[in-house]
């Protein structure tokens, strides 16, 4: 571990490495955080209280993550990204830079958000995809560049998402196309 400021009851565990050598700034982690072995956290990251990270996750630069958030094994978040509060990033989760992620968000295993439109092809601004409150994601779901997911969403396993999501709608299919969100997952999600 490098230099951070810790709140109370942080256990970083042994191969886990807490800010970047020889950088000014140093990560800020609140309280109660769990901080599993193999992880990386670069410096000037700001994490709130109760955060968990699975084993080897990487967290870059510029990143604000809220309270209660689960960072699972092998999760990549590439830096410049907001997350809320009460987010389960679970296994093998791909956040690139420039993602905004609501509070109240779920993101199945190995989920992929996607920033760049026109990959190696264009010079062209990256835009992560908008996850509004209450979104859950289904595993090995894709998120496009720029696209919007409405509040209450769900994204269903093994989805392209390749247009926004209105509120409150299923998205299911490659490209996915919208349906009312059935009974069984209407509601907000409880994490």
């Amino acid at each position: 571990m490098t230099d951070a400021e810790l709140g109370p009851g942080v256990d970083v565990q042994g191969d886990a490495t807490v800010g970047t050598p020889g950088d000014d700034d140093v990560p800020e982690i609140g309280a109660g955080a769990t901080i599993r072995s193999g992880t990386i956290i670069y410096s000037d990251v700001m994490i709130g209280d109760r955060f968990q990270t699975g084993h080897n996750a990487l967290i870059r630069e510029d990143t604000v993550i809220g309270d209660d958030v689960v960072v699972g094994t092998n999760t990549v978040v590439d830096g410049t990204t907001t997350i809320g509060s009460e987010v389960s990033l679970q296994t093998g989760v791909y956040v690139p830079p420039y993602t905004e992620i609501g509070d109240q968000v779920f993101l199945g295993p190995h989920a992929v958000c996607t920033n760049d439109p026109y990959p190696i092809r264009r010079d062209v601004d990256l835009v992560g995809p908008t996850l509004e409150d209450h979104v859950s994601i289904g595993a090995n779901a894709v998120l496009l560049p720029g696209v919007t997911v409405g509040e209450g969403s769900f994204v269903a396993a093994g989805a392209v998402v390749t247009e926004d999501v209105p509120p409150e709608t299923l998205a299911v299919g490659a490209p996915a196309s919208h349906e009312p969100l059935p009974e069984p997952l209407d509601g907000q999600n409880t994490i």
